[in-house]
């Protein structure tokens, strides 16, 4: 790597992570309003589109670990958001659902993305293309975790 490979503007982690503050700042007055903070979101998210999932499964499909989940998912349970209860399979699993609240909290979510989008410089189809490549950037390191 030459002298050329460590100047910031020829970095991808700096703007990835300028953006990632700026949108996740963008989010906190929108979900001020659900009561929430970005991760809460994140969680509502995955059981929006899963209806229940294991700690195990959630911390996978987030890339968060349980210690990072497990506090998380206590103040939700406290918020009326979500239920955690053992799987009746096995003991050692926690399984978590929406509550009606967490639910409902769906409809009042749905104009989120939009409001983001038009934060932003980009068309939708170059937002889904941004997606792709991100994914596609995270594809082999997901698989060396």
């Amino acid at each position: 790597m030459t002298i050329e490979g460590l100047k910031l503007d020829n970095q991808v982690c700096f703007p990835l992570y300028a953006a990632t503050r700026e949108i996740t700042k963008r989010y906190r007055p929108i979900l001020k309003e659900l009561g929430v903070t970005y991760p809460q979101y994140l969680v509502l998210m995955v059981l929006w589109e899963s209806g229940q999932l294991s700690v195990k499964e959630m911390g996978a499909r987030l890339h968060l670990d349980s210690g990072t989940l497990t506090p998380m998912l206590k103040r939700m349970e406290q918020q009326k958001l979500v239920d955690r209860r053992r799987s009746g399979e096995d003991e050692r699993v926690v399984v978590v659902e929406l509550t009606a609240k967490g639910k409902e909290a769906e409809t009042v979510a749905e104009c989120i993305p939009e409001q983001i989008l038009a934060q932003t410089n980009l068309t939708e189809a170059e937002m889904v293309e941004l997606r792709r490549l991100l994914n596609k950037m995270l594809e082999p390191m997901d698989e060396t975790e």
